[in-house]
């Protein structure tokens, strides 16, 4: 019979009263107050792991948890709530310090597309609305770049959350009925110019005199011309609103409008 015990870490578990964990090793970064009242506002017990406490000297040291155990004292007003922890008693303290260097090294983190796919297994209605819309223009979420693929999930998310559907739906319908469906015109940047344009100028913006001025520039040269004048999608916009404004009078949307606007805190690049 095999020994697999060299695959199984030594530990038994306990819960333990939050008073009782240290967790302000020199090691250790600053807490951060901003996620544990984010996390608090967003409480789920099921994302709740067990806490990593390493015990010497009869002091149980936290070396993977802190956050953790700060968010389930802020939701639950007391620190005498116990949490369950897996406990190492052959660990000294530079080994804490190695193990928490390089916990996440070999960690994969979620892509957008994986976080967004699996919000739609879970019945989410957010991520159900995005897809339902999406879809209704012939277009695909997906994971790879292609015709009529929308890789940039998290920047769609970002529009629905910041200006609404509405304006989500407007820009889809804009960029689709443009382009229809040429990859770079779904790319982030692109859909992220177009919802500044959307939020911006609001009617003013006439959406046959938009399809009908930037249909006759290609993809590449309004992407071109974006990246020449400026990084981000408001390099984006100033291309399509130089298309859009070129040979026309009365329905010239003004400049002073677009930098009048206050610019999203944090936007994706790319996608």
């Amino acid at each position: 019979m095999e020994n697999y015990s060299c695959f199984v870490p030594n530990v038994h578990f306990e819960q333990i009263p939050i008073k009782n964990l240290v967790s302000s090793q020199e090691y250790q970064r600053n807490l951060s107050l901003r996620h544990i009242q984010h996390a608090a506002e967003h409480f789920d017990l099921y994302q709740i792991n067990p806490v990593k406490v390493s015990r010497r000297d009869g002091v149980n040291y936290v070396f993977n948890g802190q956050h953790t155990i700060e968010i389930i004292a802020l939701v639950s007003d007391s620190r005498e709530t116990p949490v369950w922890c897996m406990i190492y008693d052959d660990l000294k303290y530079a080994r804490e310090a190695d193990i928490f260097a390089n916990q996440q090294k070999f960690v994969k983190p979620l892509l957008p597309y994986e976080i967004f796919m699996a919000s739609i297994e879970a019945g989410s209605d957010k991520q159900l609305i995005i897809r339902d819309l999406v879809e209704s223009y012939r277009l695909v979420i997906s994971p790879k770049p292609g015709p009529c693929h929308i890789c940039a999930v998290y920047t769609l998310e970002q529009i629905h959350d910041r200006y609404g559907f509405h304006v989500l739906d407007r820009v889809l319908r804009l960029a689709v009925g443009t382009w229809e469906g040429v990859p770079q015109s779904l790319s982030a940047n692109m859909l992220n110019g177009i919802a500044r344009l959307v939020s911006v100028y609001g009617d003013t913006l006439r959406e046959d005199l938009f399809k009908e001025k930037l249909g006759l520039i290609s993809i590449r040269e309004l992407v071109r011309t974006a990246n020449e004048r400026r990084a981000g999608s408001l390099g984006f916009a100033e291309a399509m609103l130089i298309c859009y404004n070129k040979k026309t009078h009365s329905n010239a949307l003004g400049w002073e409008k677009l930098y009048a606007a206050k610019r999203p805190a944090k936007e994706p690049s790319s996608s």
